[in-house]
């Protein structure tokens, strides 16, 4: 099924470029008003997935510069947060890392801020033109500190299992952050999020990704998992940093240098 396409400013400057780049995917079906589905909306340059009842509810946009990522970025931990950790930039800082979830690439783009060098593969059309759209807005800031993070962040469409459409090494640390099942819906997520996770869908395949991950890692395969479920492919890791609400199921190879 084709995604709608609403832009309330057609003529604004900033929505122009973006508009045009979206309407020659045969995919995205422009729309004159706001649709009784979910559909992508263009907004002073970002583009963002809305819910049937915008503006009520606030698209989702991958929006690296947003009050919440700047405040995670400079206050949120540095390399004592859990998935700094997990990854070993405790024990490497420049340190290679392919995302084989990307999503909407917050935990990625906490890793490149502090120094991690990141290729982010996502599979599915319309989450892949969201990041797009926020590393194409970030590579525009002048903030020199965003700009050396933005060079530290490659995106690709597809899978990871088809790495060779990279002509990079072999990762130190494969990250994996599947979408996992909802069973049931709940006031702690937010109703943007929400829509988010009814769009993608779980990954029924999660469980075939780890042992093609630990093929290709050098290192070590970090999981994101929800705290209550299984591991991934029902294989118990080497260690666990459990959070709150998540925890990180580090597989180890070898030992990080």
């Amino acid at each position: 099924m084709n995604i709608q396409l609403y832009c309330p400013k057609p003529k604004n400057e900033l929505n122009l470029n973006l508009l045009a780049e979206c309407e020659q995917l045969d995919w995205i079906d422009r729309i004159g008003k706001p649709s009784d589905r979910p559909f992508l909306i263009i907004e002073e340059g970002h583009l963002g997935l809305a819910d049937p009842s915008w503006p009520k509810i606030l698209p989702v946009f991958v929006d690296f510069q947003s009050a919440a990522s700047t405040h995670r970025r400079l206050h949120g931990g540095g390399a004592g947060q859990a998935v700094a950790k997990a990854v070993g930039l405790n024990k490497k800082r420049d340190i290679s890392v392919w995302d084989g979830t990307a999503g909407l690439a917050r935990d990625s783009f906490v890793l490149a801020s502090l120094g991690a060098q990141v290729i982010l593969f996502e599979r599915n059309p319309v989450v892949y033109l969201l990041l797009k759209n926020g590393f194409d807005n970030l590579s525009l800031t002048g903030d020199s500190e965003l700009m050396a993070i933005h060079q530290r962040l490659v995106l690709h469409s597809g899978s990871f299992l088809d790495h060779s459409q990279t002509d990079a090494a072999p990762p130190d640390v494969i990250y994996l952050d599947p979408m996992f099942p909802e069973r049931q819906k709940s006031a702690k997520v937010k109703k943007d999020m929400a829509l988010f996770h009814d769009i993608v869908g779980a990954d029924e395949d999660a469980d075939s990704l780890l042992a093609p991950a630990l093929d290709l890692a050098t290192f070590r395969v970090v999981v994101k998992r929800p705290k209550q479920a299984p591991p991934l492919a029902g294989r118990k890791p080497s260690t666990e940093l459990i959070g709150k609400s998540n925890r990180f199921d580090i597989y180890t190879k070898r030992a990080i240098a």
